[in-house]
């Protein structure tokens, strides 16, 4: 057994807790249960009847990479419960096809069921209809046009600090070089380009604490806040063309904190605000920009929170190819994605799977086989030419 690899012992085999870091295969304590040439819709319900909560991806971890194992073109590795794969064909691009194996808390929905058009179950839309198109494109893509590099990571859905992604980055940064990245997440079968970028600020007001029956004798922050909320009312966001995608920025309340008891005039207060910025402003630009918004009400303003966003750089010729096999369905990505990971290294990255964004999370979750179909003959069209 490689020096990297840990075994937890004394448990049964089905216990067994493996870590494996370095390119070499290892038994599973179960089965392998993914066909990877199988329709991808069938593939998608297979994966939805793995549980694979955040945090608990070991399972799935394991027969995803058993199965990438099973695929001679591919070296494979292992990095905690992220899996990643890729051709060394020598071709002239590299493209990256990227997707989460966690889901948030399953709501009686797995295993999956289905119908004539739809799969359901939890992550069936986030985003495991996207992992499915993905893996069977590894396993019946003979001779791909660019090389490809596939990275299925773990912890997507909870803190940004926990992302396997951002682990990758940091402990693999060579399996992250590539000319476009494509993620897998639920698109609605569009090229979702780039990304906005995310600002979170608390605005504070304070003012003198009272007797409520003796309002005039205190200074209420509460009411201090008003004009803070007349500003937000009457905000016009920019609406931003990039590359042929338009975002839209907005600037909203979502908290309000303030008060003390029902007969007390309150001496501070606050407003969270959430700042969704198109990808050519900086998050300094952004925060700049909401100071001015405010710049001359008796507030306290500060940060708490940024994400920058990501350009779409579809004139890219790599990415330009894959909006030629989508054939030309492109629209801009309002919220923030992984996308902007890649972004931020260089690398012109979309979203693009099956599966509609509004139904990720929901009890009823589901995704159309047709839309599954779609975005597997479209990528199949770009990896192949």
């Amino acid at each position: 057994m490689p020096s990297s690899v840990t075994v937890a012992n004394p448990k049964p085999a089905a216990e067994v807790t493996v870590h494996n870091l370095v390119d070499a295969p290892r038994p599973l304590a179960w089965s392998v249960v993914l066909d990877l040439r199988a329709d991808p819709s069938d593939l998608t319900a297979a994966l939805v009847d793995i549980p694979s909560v955040s945090r608990d991806e070991r399972r799935i971890a394991d027969e995803v990479e058993a199965a990438l194992r099973e695929q001679t073109a591919y070296q494979v590795i292992r990095n905690g419960d992220a899996v990643l794969a890729r051709t060394n064909l020598g071709r002239p691009s590299r493209v990256i096809l990227a997707g989460h194996l966690d889901t948030v808390p399953i709501a009686d929905n797995v295993p999956s069921r289905r119908d004539a058009d739809h799969i359901y179950g939890c992550g069936a839309s986030d985003m495991k209809s996207g992992d499915a198109v993905f893996l069977h494109l590894a396993a019946t893509v003979d001779e791909p046009r660019h090389d490809v590099t596939l990275v299925f990571y773990d912890c997507e859905e909870i803190e940004a600090s926990a992302n396997g992604l951002g682990r990758i980055e940091r402990e693999l940064p060579e399996w992250l070089r590539a000319d476009v990245a494509i993620l897998g997440e639920p698109s609605g079968g569009y090229i979702e380009a780039g990304c906005q970028g995310t600002l979170r600020a608390v605005i504070s007001a304070t003012g003198i604490r009272a007797h409520s029956a003796r309002s005039w004798l205190g200074d209420n922050a509460i009411h201090k806040l008003g004009a803070v909320l007349d500003r937000l009312a009457d905000y016009e966001g920019r609406v931003v063309d990039i590359d042929g995608c338009t975002y839209r920025e907005g600037l909203s309340a979502v908290r309000i904190d303030g008060g003390v008891a029902g007969n007390v005039i309150p001496d501070a207060a606050s407003v969270t605000v959430n700042f969704r910025f198109a990808p050519d402003r900086s998050p300094e630009a952004a925060l700049a920009h909401v100071r001015e918004v405010f710049d001359d009400l008796p507030i306290h303003l500060e940060q708490t929170d940024v994400a920058p966003g990501a350009l779409p750089g579809l004139h890219q010729p790599a990415a330009a190819a894959l909006v030629a096999a989508a054939d030309g369905m492109v629209r801009a990505k309002f919220g923030w994605t992984d996308v902007a990971r890649f972004a931020a290294l260089g690398i012109p990255a979309v979203n693009y799977g099956p599966g509609d964004p509004n139904l990720a999370h929901r009890r009823d979750e589901w995704v159309s086989i047709a839309q599954i179909a779609a975005v597997t003959s479209a990528l199949r069209r770009y990896l192949t030419g």
